[in-house]
């Protein structure tokens, strides 16, 4: 009996651990959405060099691969939940 209640006691820590863990990178990636709508703002200005272009370019790209990769842990995060099936963290 003791051992059901730490297993239910240690899942539910996971549970809320990757709960958060969901929450925090929703919000890292609707951060980036809005650097990416700032980047192509300034991409719209007159007067910017080929190389300012690029650079911007460049910025947007490298966020774009880091939302992909956000996205992905937030779909495998958020899979386990509704499985029910959070990571068991193990403190010792």
């Amino acid at each position: 009996m003791k051992q059901s209640q730490l297993e239910t006691r240690r899942q539910n820590v996971a549970l809320k651990s990757m709960s958060k863990e969901a929450k925090q990178l929703a919000g890292l990636i609707a951060g980036l959405r809005k650097s990416i709508s700032g980047i192509d703002k300034q991409r719209t200005k007159d007067g910017l060099s080929n190389a300012d272009i690029g650079i911007l370019d460049e910025r947007r790209n490298n966020l774009l691969v880091t939302i992909a990769a956000l996205e992905d842990r937030l779909s495998a995060v958020q899979g386990l939940i509704d499985l029910g099936r959070p990571h068991i963290i193990r403190v010792h």
